[in-house]
């Protein structure tokens, strides 16, 4: 028999969902596209006189070793995460090369990770003496409405709870400074902003070839702004849209796109990116609807795969002096995922509600990091293939003209090593206690530190980074 009173309350919750659907129905949220429509949309970053930060120096990578780094979403967890990573790096010199952080040649973030990446990229090494204090000390979700109401229930079904002003304007008040993608141009490290195409279903890279095939200039699109679609999660916040202008340009896309869109063999990833890139130029995608990029891929690493995909040349994104004299890479992989969570999996009841909607989520974000990690793994392979069979085929003249200097070398004298930098190195019960910290815009100061330090521990005791660090 069911009582009175559980009746009453299923009837108050029914009008309330009731009510709330019917408000989603009537109210709209949506972001304003920023990006400007160009005849001629450039493939490569141009960075144009007078930017902002240009006191900032040029970076370039020098000698025979390049680091790559890619930082996991997670909120704030990540990113102070990856801080810690990148602070302790810091603190590596080597007798020849100088230091560590000089040979860092590439960034890739996604959400929380991505805040730290478009910082780094932006302003280098610099970017340690005061991320902390800009942003990780910070309380941005009071800028937010993260209140439960039936007005945000209205809203969240409407499109989302807050739109991307709020975060944007926080980012440039205390990060960028409106800076935009033009001050990154000529820059080392190439920096990577990864987000979700929802409709798709793809990664969408904030890069040169990806609004080239929307006929739009991203050098005056603003690093707030992709930082906020690489984290606007969907309900809390309305995507951040992409507008296409497939009538201003004539520019054909790269030919590695048709074919990869039209090839039935083609790996589903880059098939389905090709066809994006196609759907965008042809116009059949007036608004491009982003969301978090964790969706995805919460390490970031398919940004990679597609960009060297993209390239022309056996050695690319690397340029062919770099390529001829490098002897080693390196791709540290900064994991700030949680492991499983709950207690329901010892109980015959359960999941449910919260827990079963977390559960799903998890399911899905996990399940695609690892796929898009297994298929890195693929590409940085056949890369260290591409690069040999390139280096050893160039006549003598030729690849000393490249290296700058003649006498004998080794063609196949390249190592390429990926390794994952995770809570779970870092043993049972430390893991236990920062896999606790959730996923928020805003932590405490003593989980900041503990997640800091946590970050540049994970480092000192990787296996394969110790190794690199010989090796070098």
């Amino acid at each position: 028999m069911v009582s009175g009173s559980f009746q009453r309350g299923a009837r108050v919750a029914t009008v309330g969902v009731l009510l709330a659907l019917t408000l989603g129905g009537c109210a709209s949220v949506y972001n304003q596209p920023l990006n400007a429509p160009t005849a001629n949309p450039v493939g490569g970053l141009i960075r144009p006189a007078g930017a902002a930060e240009a006191a900032i120096p040029a970076r370039s990578v020098s000698g025979d070793t390049v680091i790559g780094l890619a930082f996991s979403g997670g909120g704030t967890r990540a990113a102070a995460f990856a801080y810690g990573v990148l602070e302790r790096m810091g603190k590596y010199q080597t007798r020849r090369q100088g230091p560590l952080l000089d040979q860092v040649g590439l960034v890739s973030g996604v959400s929380g990770g991505a805040i730290m990446a478009a910082y780094y990229g932006l302003k280098g090494p610099a970017s340690l003496r005061d991320f902390r204090a800009r942003y990780l000390t910070q309380d941005l979700m009071a800028q937010l409405d993260t209140s439960f109401s039936l007005g945000n229930i209205s809203r969240a079904l409407g499109g989302g709870v807050n739109t991307d002003n709020k975060l944007r304007d926080w980012f440039n008040a205390n990060l960028f400074h409106d800076a935009t993608f033009g001050d990154l141009g000529g820059r080392r490290p190439v920096t990577l902003i990864n987000a979700t195409d929802i409709y798709s279903r793809t990664p969408f890279l904030f890069s040169p070839p990806t609004f080239a095939a929307a006929c739009s200039d991203i050098t005056q699109y603003p690093l707030a702004a992709a930082v906020a679609a690489s984290a606007a999660v969907p309900g809390a916040f309305a995507p951040v849209v992409i507008e296409t202008y497939p009538d201003r340009c004539r520019t054909p896309l790269p030919a590695w796109v048709t074919a990869a869109a039209a090839n039935p063999n083609a790996s589903p990833q880059l098939q389905a990116y090709a066809r994006a890139m196609t759907d965008i130029r042809s116009g059949r995608v007036k608004y491009v609807k982003l969301f978090d990029g964790g969706l995805i891929d919460n390490y970031g690493l398919s940004g990679i795969t597609i960009m060297r995909a993209g390239q022309s040349t056996p050695y690319g994104p690397l340029r062919p002096d770099e390529a001829i004299n490098l002897r080693r890479m390196m791709f540290l992989v900064v994991d700030a995922g949680q492991g499983p969570k709950g207690d329901w999996s010892t109980t015959l009841e359960g999941p449910s509600g919260k827990e079963l909607v977390g559960a799903v989520v998890d399911v899905l974000v996990d399940s695609n990091a690892r796929a898009s990690y297994t298929a890195f793994e693929e590409t940085m392979k056949a890369w260290r293939e591409s690069i040999v069979k390139w280096r050893c085929g160039l006549n003598a003249g030729e690849a000393a003209r490249l290296r700058g200097k003649s006498g004998s070398w080794n063609c196949r004298d390249l190592k390429f090593t990926i390794a994952r930098i995770s809570f779970d190195q870092l043993g049972p019960e430390r893991a236990k206690v920062l896999n606790a910290v959730p996923t928020s815009f805003t932590l405490p100061a003593e989980s900041i530190d503990t997640l800091t330090q946590a970050g540049g521990d994970a480092l000192d005791g990787n296996a394969a980074f110790q190794a690199f660090l010989r090796d070098m």
